[in-house]
């Protein structure tokens, strides 16, 4: 029973962090947890991103982002890729909060 609750927690946690929106950008496409696209298109998007500048904003699964310098502080570590087919996310930037939203 011990064991399913600590295996339940783990999972909890993976999945928890998957979703936080604190990001760094990263250079190495190996470093990264997603390769990300940008579209022009907000219905081709898993994640509708709206940019703050407060972290405090960034929540989880809310798909309010929140840009960070220090990758130790970031929840995900994200690559930008020119290639759609090769990108995990597809993400289009709203200028608008209360658009913000993560389908995937």
């Amino acid at each position: 029973m011990k064991t399913f609750f600590l295996i339940l927690v783990l999972c909890f946690i993976s999945i928890s962090s998957a979703f936080s929106q604190k990001v760094y950008v990263t250079d190495w496409k190996s470093e990264a947890d997603y390769k990300v696209y940008i579209t022009d298109w907000k219905s081709e998007a898993n994640v509708i991103a709206y940019v703050t500048d407060w972290k405090s904003e960034a929540k989880p699964k809310s798909g309010i982002w929140f840009f960070t310098d220090w990758k130790s502080e970031a929840d995900i570590k994200i690559y930008y890729t020119d290639w759609k087919s090769e990108a995990d996310l597809i993400v289009y930037f709203t200028d608008w909060k209360s658009e913000a939203k993560w389908s995937k």
